[in-house]
């Protein structure tokens, strides 16, 4: 079973899915279960008493966090009442420090996404509600997903369209790797990505499909880089490299998750 993990996050499971059931092309049980398919089982946190149809409670700035009690409800139950108050949409953020891509605040929630690496925000009526999730154990055998519910500015996020996207990918595709092909050293290029796998869901154009999986399989192939055996210049230039090639990666991933809810913009 697969964990909370940047190469491929549970939100962007989330979202796809989250929005092929909110455009009609799936139904709720079978997006939950493909999301509970990806990490396990899924909680949502929520303050006790309240509910996702009431305005999200956070506790005033001089009352610490810890003091809210939380209450943890099933994500089939959490989004059917969040739909029942007007969800339109989920959108994505895959932030890395120093690049809030998909973040534009608050606070809170920008650093609780930025540590994760990853957010889903769903978009309602007047309001967008935060969604970061953390790794859930609980004894020997329990292993699944604990999301928090944080307020999220109403407003989108400067990302790219999935046309943008695309072009910028392949371009900084082909730049890392003819700087990593001048690096003589120890199995430098990339690792066998057999299993690496699209999490977009029905709905999705053709287009978002490939481009979310070359995307999901370079993420991957960052993630297991070797560094063994090189020089200073030789890890420098490799990673100035990847980190542009990360920032692509992250770009393509949100356009791709994106492309459905571009579809029903006028």
């Amino acid at each position: 079973m697969d964990r909370v993990r940047t190469d491929s996050p549970i939100s962007a499971t989330l979202v796809a899915w989250g929005n092929a059931w909110l455009t009609g092309h799936v139904g709720l049980d079978e997006a939950v279960d493909r999301v509970e398919r990806a990490a396990g089982p899924q909680l949502v946190a929520v303050p006790l008493d309240a509910s996702p149809a009431t305005e999200p409670l956070v506790p005033p700035p001089v009352v610490s966090a810890s003091v809210v009690e939380l209450s943890d409800v099933p994500l089939r139950g959490f989004l059917a009442e969040l739909r029942g108050e007007g969800l339109t949409s989920f959108r994505l953020a895959l932030p890395a420090p120093g690049d809030p891509l998909g973040l534009c605040g608050p606070p809170e929630f920008t650093r609780a996404a930025v540590a994760a690496e990853q957010a889903a925000i769903a978009v309602l009526a007047g309001r967008r509600l935060g969604l970061v999730p953390a790794e859930d154990r609980r004894g020997s055998s329990y292993a699944g997903v604990r999301w928090a519910t944080l307020p999220a500015t109403a407003a989108d996020a400067d990302v790219p369209q999935l046309a943008e996207a695309e072009r910028a990918l392949m371009l900084t595709m082909r730049s890392a790797t003819d700087a990593l092909v001048g690096i003589d050293g120890p199995t430098q290029g990339f690792p066998s990505l057999d299993g690496a796998d699209d999490a977009l869901a029905p709905g999705y154009p053709g287009r978002a499909h490939r481009l979310g999986a070359l995307a999901a399989r370079l993420a991957l192939a960052l993630r297991l880089a070797d560094e063994r055996g090189l020089t200073s210049v030789q890890l420098t230039t490799r990673s100035e490299a990847l980190r542009d090639l990360d920032r692509a990666v992250r770009r393509a991933r949100i356009a791709a998750h994106h492309a459905i809810v571009e579809l029903k913009t006028p």
